[in-house]
């Protein structure tokens, strides 16, 4: 069977990417049986400049969007969106605008531990529907031990700077790669799609690019190389 590779650069705190994971999970269950998928989360941070204690998420948000009005509608807007892919976002039990990158840290953790998708997904329910803290380590232990990882490996990783460089290298190459917002998705290391697109939109791509694999890698009646 034909494998096809996601990365998916995204942000825990990022609304879109939460709502783009549920269209492309979508995609991936319909196109199963005609395709392998081997899905990993690549590290994103919308912001970085925000400090390890985190900020009053409604006032930053308010000052980044331009004003309360205007956070309340896009926030009311996201929130209209989500609910349409079964994702209930409630901004008012978030008070903290958390710094992602030891979220990152542990999430690349636990792509080795064969854990990822379970913690990536963990992280973005426990922000976007719950209003944990994620600022708080503890509240990133116990998410991480919650999915299986070991928690004294993970108290280890966030006492340590294990896993800082590769995250930083990470969201380096994704720059170079010319990747500017979140949610975008690297298909087979050649295709990029930005944005969360329609359910529909990703099966359309994924089953082109799909094809396109298999025909180049076919052999021509007519080819001397096979």
């Amino acid at each position: 069977m034909q494998k096809i590779k996601i990365d998916i650069v995204s942000d825990v705190v990022c609304p879109w990417c939460y709502i783009g994971k549920r269209r492309i999970e979508k995609a991936i269950d319909q196109l199963q049986g005609q395709f392998e998928f081997e899905v990993s989360y690549l590290p994103f941070e919308l912001n970085s400049q925000v400090p390890k204690a985190g900020l009053d998420q409604k006032a930053y948000l308010a000052n980044k969007f331009g004003g309360n009005d205007r956070f309340m509608q896009l926030t009311q807007h996201v929130t209209s969106v989500a609910a349409t892919e079964g994702l209930q976002f409630d901004f008012n039990k978030q008070k903290v605008m958390p710094n992602t990158r030891d979220a990152h840290r542990i999430i690349w953790f636990a792509k080795q531990e064969g854990k990822q998708l379970a913690v990536k997904e963990a992280y973005m329910r426990a922000y976007f529907e719950e209003g944990v803290d994620l600022s708080k380590p503890e509240n990133l232990i116990s998410i991480a031990v919650a999915c299986g990882l070991s928690e004294a490996r993970v108290i280890a990783l966030l006492n340590s700077d294990e896993g800082l460089e590769e995250v930083v290298t990470m969201e380096q190459l994704n720059q170079q790669r010319g990747v500017s917002g979140v949610p975008f998705y690297i298909i087979n290391d050649q295709y990029g799609i930005s944005g969360a697109q329609p359910t529909d939109s990703f099966i359309q791509a994924l089953t082109q690019i799909g094809s396109e694999v298999e025909t180049a890698n076919a052999c021509n009646v007519e080819s001397k190389e096979c």
